[in-house]
């Protein structure tokens, strides 16, 4: 081979290659583009959530406060988002004042709690005791399995927490004579 037909043949090998390549790739991209294309259109809308049909935003202020049967009556829950009574995705969030316990207890639904503000002091057992208790600042979020018996103390001052489940909600207290709905009067 002369000294000329080196750079003719090698010119032609990187057009090759350039045009291999756009072809491999207009193809592996069109493919691609097809078969994403599909499941989208095949897709149905899934049903809303009750209250969720609707873009809208929470603010802290907005926040309905009430009393929870189930809480010592200094305690406050509100529903952010669902219903909590309901199968189904909900939000509430939990406002306890300095020196409120819940005493030992546990939900049937697996629960992330995001600490909203306050110390947030969890412990996890069947009877309270203090030093079994972990404090959380505001942003902590705390991954709790349904079923696992547990206390909270609002140590340091008042605390709001955000709980995120799948409902129905429930709430068992270890000991009936620590579950406010027994202590009517």
């Amino acid at each position: 081979m002369g000294a000329r037909s080196k750079p003719i043949l090698a010119n032609m090998f990187r057009k090759f290659v350039a045009v291999f390549y756009i072809f491999c790739t207009k193809e592996v991209c069109m493919s691609q583009k097809a078969s994403a294309v599909k499941p989208a259109q095949e897709s149905k809308t899934r049903p809303h959530q009750r209250g969720q049909e609707v873009f809208k935003t929470i603010l802290s202020e907005d926040i309905d406060w009430k009393p929870f049967p189930a809480f010592p009556p200094a305690v406050r829950l509100a529903v952010v988002v669902g219903q909590p009574s309901e199968p189904g995705p909900y939000t509430i969030r939990v406002k306890a004042p300095h020196g409120e316990k819940l005493m030992p207890h546990k939900h049937s639904e697996d629960r992330v709690y995001t600490v909203i503000s306050g110390v947030f002091y969890i412990g996890l057992g069947d009877e309270f005791d203090a030093s079994k208790l972990e404090a959380y600042p505001p942003g902590a979020v705390i991954i709790l399995p349904g079923n696992t018996p547990h206390f909270h103390w609002a140590k340091s001052g008042e605390y709001i927490t955000q709980v995120t489940a799948m409902g129905p909600l429930g709430l068992e207290y270890l000991s009936a004579k620590d579950d406010p709905r027994n202590n009517k009067t």
